[in-house]
């Protein structure tokens, strides 16, 4: 497995997570719990980004790695 499939895939893991952490945010009954679920998806919305600009630079120096 490449370095960027497995980026990939752990990119579409944390993806998951971040919707997981969306569903129970919305039915969280305590305000506190729902503003701490919220806070670590953010948190990890900056981390996706972040690997979305690595693979960026990972198929920019390994043009094979385009697409996969």
């Amino acid at each position: 497995m490449t370095v960027a499939s497995q980026v990939k895939q752990c990119k579409f893991t944390l993806q998951g997570i971040e919707q997981g952490l969306l569903g129970l945010s919305t039915v969280a009954q305590e305000v506190e719990a729902r503003k701490i679920l919220n806070e670590a998806r953010d948190i990890l919305t900056e981390v996706i980004k972040d690997l979305d600009k690595r693979l960026d630079q990972l198929e920019m120096e390994e043009p094979q790695y385009k697409g996969l």
